[in-house]
């Protein structure tokens, strides 16, 4: 999974926030879209989640986690069709937020993440809008025991708490990520559920070892292990594009981060991309993006520091 690592490496991860909700029934708060994902997990009690994307709203009891996407608005509630208070009055930038009134206790404990969303494309389109986190496997104890230390922090205090559980949020991202993509399992029609397969993670890792290379499905094929027709159509299965389809998609998701982060020509970042020559890969750019490369860059390059 060293191509997970290399998405996070350029999705500038902006600082995490940890909050913790104590509610007791009745409530019920509405989350807006933003520009931030959040991480939920249930750590006492039950409620109800509901989006636009469901049929009818899921039930969350105790242990159970899930990672909400940031175009997704959502809502918890003890029970379904109770008054709605948004997320943001109820914090108001506190990190603890209490609500409802005095029957039965749930306590949510949340994590909110910011990144540069153009940079976490690739990871992001792989996962669903809202995803369930199995909690029972590696990577989902190391969350929860994370989960757990910055609920001790948070409610317990102490010398540089506050660093602390900043820190900790941060980790809680990139574990998370390591969750979700635990979670998704190999059956998944993605590039996530073809870096599973031995065969394919082997010619997928070679080709971003070496993205300016003029690669065909038949070397691919060869370093399979593979017949061209054999790996052509298992690589389509299992990732939803074809091989040289997937290589294009990443040639142009690190021409926008060569764009985004560095002052090298468009012509400089074709060559190391693969293309001949700039005009080359403007045209692949372009009807990719909707937009050149030059007014990609002008409109999401990452402010310089003073």
């Amino acid at each position: 999974m060293d191509l997970v690592d290399t998405v996070l490496t350029t999705m500038n991860i902006g600082p995490s926030q940890y909050t913790r909700l104590d509610a007791r029934a009745p409530w019920g708060i509405s989350f807006r879209s933003r520009d931030s994902a959040r991480l939920l997990l249930v750590a006492e009690g039950s409620c109800w989640l509901g989006t636009k994307s469901l049929d009818e709203p899921q039930r969350l009891v105790a242990g159970d986690c899930c990672l909400v996407q940031s175009t997704v608005e959502f809502t918890l509630q003890d029970a379904p069709g109770r008054t709605l208070v948004d997320c943001e009055s109820l914090f108001d930038g506190h990190l603890a937020a209490h609500g409802g009134g005095g029957g039965e206790r749930t306590v949510i404990l949340s994590g909110r993440f910011s990144f540069d969303a153009a940079a976490a494309e690739p990871l992001f389109d792989a996962l669903p809008p809202l995803l369930r986190i199995d909690l029972g496997n590696a990577a989902g104890r190391s969350l929860r025991a994370t989960f757990d230390l910055l609920d001790t922090e948070t409610s317990e205090g102490g010398i540089g708490s506050a660093l602390i559980a900043s820190r900790l949020a941060d980790v809680l991202f990139v574990q998370a990520m390591r969750a979700c993509c635990a979670s998704v399992g190999s059956s998944a029609v993605s590039w996530l559920g073809a870096l599973r397969d031995p065969q394919l993670s082997a010619a997928m890792n070679a080709m971003h070892g070496d993205l300016a290379r003029p690669w065909t499905v038949a070397e691919l094929a060869r370093i399979a292990g593979m017949s061209r027709s054999a790996f052509a159509a298992a690589f389509r299965a299992k990732a939803g594009e074809t091989p040289l389809g997937y290589l294009t998609s990443w040639r142009i998701y690190r021409a926008k981060t060569l764009l985004r982060d560095t002052p090298l020509s468009v012509q400089e970042i074709a060559v190391r991309v693969g293309y001949d020559t700039g005009t080359a890969l403007s045209r692949v750019f372009t009807r990719r993006e909707g937009v050149s490369p030059g007014a990609w860059r002008k409109n999401r390059r990452r402010p310089r520091a003073a």
